[in-house]
């Protein structure tokens, strides 16, 4: 039976959103949208925190016994170090046949979508040999030289008719630790791009991030 495990990394320490991981947002800390949301996927057999954060890890404990709780080497702590490398270590602690790779600071993203990914990719592999998400843009955009990379200037089509392209939103990631460890990155040579609704893919990077996510969970529990 194919065994996945999901890897969630909280660092303490945030340069642009002081303490955002375990900040409240609409109601409680950050950090609990993402890990309830994982729990809530069956296809999902391990749940993993890897974090120095010591309030994360209190509040695991003692809210969450079924996470798997992994305290990040000092040597991994600093804040230019490559989340492939610390990716590279929880798959060493860890053992599964795919991990699952995402953030707390995607709290709108939905068990459904985690699921639909799991299993679209499960279908597709082995000629897919690994899975991240995007957002599709349809707008017109330009290089920083001022030239055109999706349309032609001489044929203004409306957006909605211009060809999508994608940008990789850092909500998910499904990939092998083989793959991980051979080319030092999450994404094999064939990547399976899963759209999800630009609606949950707000990732929490800024200020404006964070009060905007904050509206939008408020919304939703109002019309809960």
């Amino acid at each position: 039976m194919t065994k996945i495990a999901a890897l969630i990394p909280m660092r303490h320490h945030s340069q642009r959103v002081p303490g955002k991981n375990y900040r409240p947002l609409a109601g409680k800390p950050l950090y609990q949208y993402i890990v309830e949301t994982l729990l809530a996927c069956s296809e999902i057999d391990r749940l993993v925190v890897d974090t120095d954060s010591p309030i994360i890890i209190e509040g695991l404990r003692g809210g969450y016994p079924q996470v798997t709780v992994l305290e990040r080497p000092q040597r991994l702590r600093a804040d230019e170090i490559s989340m492939n490398e610390i990716l590279a270590y929880d798959t060493g602690q860890v053992e599964a046949d795919f991990y699952l790779q995402t953030h707390s600071t995607n709290p709108l993203l939905r068990p459904e979508t985690i699921s639909k990914a799991i299993r679209t990719f499960l279908e597709a592999y082995p000629t897919y040999d690994s899975l991240f998400s995007v957002t599709r843009v349809q707008t017109r955009l330009w290089d920083q030289l001022g030239r055109p990379i999706n349309h032609n200037p001489a044929v203004l089509l409306q957006t909605q008719d211009l060809p999508p392209v994608y940008e990789e939103n850092s909500c998910l990631y499904i990939f092998t630790r083989q793959n991980l460890l051979q080319r030092r990155n999450r994404l094999g040579e064939r990547p399976l791009l899963f759209e999800t609704q630009a609606s949950e893919a707000w990732d929490i990077d800024e200020e404006l991030d964070f009060a905007i996510t904050e509206f939008l969970l408020q919304r939703h529990l109002e019309k809960s």
